[in-house]
């Protein structure tokens, strides 16, 4: 017999009043992967999370963390967890170093064991030199660092990250990218929420797709991508009169479609004669596409195949138009 999940939940339902947030969800990560939870504004990710981290109850189904089950062994669950949220819950009059180790207290370690712990995790995080520093002198992206930090000075086996890059500058994003593959390197399971489509496809082994409180995709992002299509023919249009008629003509098959842009997207096998055979199709006259590129599928493509809504695609600051052109971001509740 396999080993126990990490995270299972069958029929996880939660409404609001007569909102349905989750709608029978299913989830199951195994241990020592990293998991992501995508989906637009108002999908139900915060939600599972609460749920998931004994923060609210469910109206039905069955869930279990770590073993345990979260509405019986709640306290166990809380032991055995750790949530970092998209604000940095720290004391700013404290230092770093006082900060996990008042985490660290409050997990039952001695005043000396503590000591040690807050000073490995915070040379773990490099934030060794700021570790006399008060919080209120550390940049946005050292406090999400210090807040995982002190998140894991009880060694938890899930790690649950919720939108943890969110408002970080491209570098510190990156060191958090760093940061999270190293808590898998190390045996955490890690179960992420995020509104950035790259995250996900960076640091995910498997990704479920959430939308209006029902899991509709789940796999690999490879896997996930192959389903929509191995590659993109992207398109960029002579003018406005011109997308006009292309989007019409390609229908639900568009992917990716931006009409301030003038580019939409249709899918191909990547093959000379395949990327031919559309530009003949769509572009009969060789007057419509100003020019073209052939790209892998994106999760973008993968949310707009199975919702039929495309994200709002904002480049990150400082970023190459390589990198704008992969990042889509969503928003969550």
């Amino acid at each position: 017999m396999g080993e126990r999940p990490a995270v299972e939940a069958e029929g996880m339902t939660k409404s609001y009043g007569t909102a349905k947030v989750l709608d029978g969800v299913g989830l199951r990560v195994a241990r020592g992967s990293a998991f992501a939870l995508l989906g637009p504004n108002g999908a139900g990710k915060t939600t599972a999370v609460r749920v998931l981290t004994t923060l609210t109850r469910a109206d039905a189904g069955s869930v279990r963390v770590a073993g345990f089950d979260v509405v019986r062994e709640r306290g166990r669950v809380r032991r055995a967890i750790s949530l970092t949220g998209q604000y940095a819950a720290l004391d700013e009059a404290q230092t770093g170093e006082e900060n996990v180790r008042m985490m660290a207290r409050l997990n039952g370690l001695s005043a000396h064991r503590a000591r040690e712990r807050a000073r490995t995790l915070l040379e773990r995080f490099g934030l060794g030199q700021a570790a006399g520093r008060r919080v209120a002198t550390y940049s946005g992206g050292m406090r999400r660092r210090l807040d995982l930090a002190a998140g894991l000075t009880g060694s938890p086996e899930v790690v649950f990250l919720d939108e943890p890059t969110t408002g970080l500058d491209p570098r510190s994003r990156r060191a958090m990218w760093d940061t999270v593959s190293g808590l898998v390197d190390d045996g955490a399971t890690v179960f992420l929420t995020t509104q950035y489509l790259e995250e996900a496809d960076r640091l995910a082994h498997r990704v479920a797709l959430l939308d209006e409180g029902r899991i509709v995709a789940e796999g690999t992002p490879a896997e996930l991508k192959r389903r929509v299509a191995g590659q993109r023919l992207e398109l960029t249009l002579a003018d406005a009169a011109a997308y006009e008629t292309v989007a019409a003509h390609l229908g639900t098959r568009a992917l990716g479609a931006d009409r301030e842009a003038l580019t939409l997207g249709v899918a191909t096998d990547g093959h000379a004669a395949h990327v031919r055979a559309l530009l003949d199709e769509l572009d009969p006259e060789r007057v419509a596409v100003d020019r073209f590129a052939v790209h892998g599928a994106t999760l973008d493509d993968v949310f707009l195949s199975l919702t039929g809504r495309a994200a709002t695609k904002t480049p990150r600051e400082g970023a190459t138009d390589r990198d704008a052109h992969r990042e889509t971001e969503y928003a969550d509740v």
